[in-house]
């Protein structure tokens, strides 16, 4: 991990821990509970590319902690550190931390340490990426919808294969995460199969890459021209239920108000 400045401990105690969603990428959606616990944090840690996200002048003066890819369990141990030496730490993550973010295993960590009841812990809400992505499409999440990684790095690929079967059968509208990486390029072709056994050709899906933030990319196209190569990890997808429709550029599913 790369160290800026450190600040002071706490002499009182343990300091504080706050699991911080930064949202989307841009600065005005970070929310202002966020940007209060960023601010008033000593320490900061994160995923680089999530460090980058923040306003320099935020991180000014704090020690600041980033990392590479795939140390995450490394980061929540060091947030969980510093907080019992008594530094109030931020341990961050984009979107929503409770989603697919760090909520969950710096949670594991304390539970793990026994320290669940001796450091004050918070998870302070972010955007999600999900919602600011349909926000720019529309509202293709007007109805029921089923979010799924399409990541095996931790969950088997037949288990994730069975999830899109049955949601593709009931009909929900998917949020596709983690969609396709340089390491894995043959599973999101493979869940797009799948939804095609169940949904129409013609169903609308919603590609939106860099939400928010620069080179930002918004389109458009029915499930069986959907363009594969395009799709990378700052990508997410949606693929419409049986009633979801375009409006132009956008996607609407209708939640059946009468007009």
């Amino acid at each position: 991990m790369d160290v800026a400045e450190k600040s002071p401990a706490n002499v009182s105690g343990p300091g504080w821990l706050k699991i911080v969603g930064l949202g989307p990428g841009s600065s005005d959606l970070l929310t202002p509970q966020a940007l209060q616990a960023l601010e008033q944090s000593q320490a900061i840690v994160g995923y680089s590319v999530y460090i980058d996200l923040i306003p320099l002048e935020i991180l000014a003066g704090k020690e600041v902690l980033a990392s590479g890819m795939r140390r995450e369990i490394e980061r929540c141990n060091r947030a969980v550190e510093l907080a019992l030496e008594g530094v109030n730490t931020a341990l961050v993550s984009s979107g929503d931390a409770g989603i697919y973010g760090m909520a969950g295993p710096c949670l594991e960590v304390l539970e793990q340490l026994g320290a669940l009841d001796r450091v004050e812990c918070e998870v302070i809400s972010g955007v999600p990426a999900l919602a600011a992505a349909a926000g720019l499409l529309g509202a293709p999440l007007m109805h029921d919808f089923a979010v799924i990684s399409l990541s095996d790095l931790l969950t088997p690929w037949k288990r994730i294969v069975q999830r899109i079967e049955l949601a593709s059968r009931a009909d929900f509208v998917l949020v596709l995460y983690n969609p396709r990486s340089k390491g894995r390029d043959r599973q999101l072709a493979q869940a797009v199969d799948i939804a095609l056994r169940f949904k129409s050709p013609e169903t609308p899906v919603g590609l939106v890459r860099n939400a928010y933030r620069p080179d930002q990319e918004v389109s458009v196209f029915p499930l069986h021209q959907v363009p594969v190569e395009r799709v990378d990890m700052l990508s997410i997808l949606f693929i419409g239920n049986s009633q979801t429709r375009f409006l132009g550029n956008r996607m609407l599913t209708p939640r059946g108000y009468p007009l």
